[in-house]
């Protein structure tokens, strides 16, 4: 992040006729800050902005949201349970970011509450009692950039797909992806299964995995994921994926953790 100093010292060079490579190699600036600038002062806007309160799909050179295996995990919730809304006059163009987390697990609470805040660290986090939930709430005008999927009506009666800069987040942290889909929309639990044979009947436990969700589309985004980390999975329904072999299951456990 460079200070005010240097920004205005690179746009005086600027203005002096010199080229964007030319200012670069002289301050040492990247030519896609000397290009931020240069749009923010056209635009008649602020020179310096917090770094905080900047949206990186914002910029002159759009770039992922960091840290990137953060923002996979939200991902994740948002897709499961969560949803985005005007707030007050919708001429202010600000947003609310809305995931409800089940009151039965705080620390999921704990675990959204910090994905968003890293996300956007600028902004105010707060939790809200609702009715057998907590909903984690935050406002920005850049929700709607950081998450595309935004849109009118459910996300099951709508095409759910990820852009390019988001396939190449969820593919590189599939782990934090799943985690957060789970998080959301799945839970792990005890099987009993019933086997009648001649001395009598005998159960059978083991743990599994079900993941939940009415969207075909995010059905898909996470059998896809499950899929490049090499863990197996079955269709038991229209609306419910189950993980429930052996080694699939301990592939899980070792990065999704209990929602707690």
């Amino acid at each position: 992040m460079y200070d005010i100093t240097v920004r205005r010292h690179a746009l005086a060079l600027l203005e002096q006729g010199l080229t964007i490579s030319d200012v670069s190699r002289r301050t040492g600036v990247s030519r896609g800050a000397l290009r931020e600038w240069l749009l923010r002062t056209e635009q008649n806007r602020e020179l310096y902005v917090h770094p905080h309160r900047v949206c990186p799909r914002c910029t002159a050179l759009p770039r992922s949201p960091e840290p990137e295996d953060s923002y996979a995990y939200l991902l994740g919730l948002y897709l499961g349970d969560g949803y985005i809304s005007p707030v007050g006059d919708r001429t202010k163009m600000i947003w609310a970011l809305r995931i409800a987390c089940a009151d039965a697990w705080p620390g999921l609470i704990e675990e959204c509450v910090k994905a968003v805040k890293a996300i956007r660290p600028g902004n105010n986090v707060r939790t809200i009692q609702r009715v057998g939930c907590v909903e984690v709430n935050s406002h920005s005008r850049h929700w709607p950039c950081l998450f595309p999927q935004h849109g009118p009506g459910k996300k099951h009666e709508r095409k759910i797909e990820l852009l390019p800069w988001q396939k190449k987040i969820v593919d590189e942290f599939a782990e934090e992806f799943v985690r957060g889909l789970l998080h959301s929309d799945g839970c792990r639990f005890v099987n009993r299964v019933r086997r009648p044979l001649k001395d009598g009947d005998r159960w059978y436990e083991y743990p599994r995995y079900n993941f939940t969700n009415v969207s075909l589309d995010i059905q898909g985004m996470f059998t896809g994921a499950l899929d490049r980390l090499g863990v197996a999975w079955a269709q038991m329904n229209a609306t419910n994926i189950s993980v429930a072999k052996r080694e699939a299951v301990a592939r899980l456990d070792a990065f999704v953790g209990p929602k707690f």
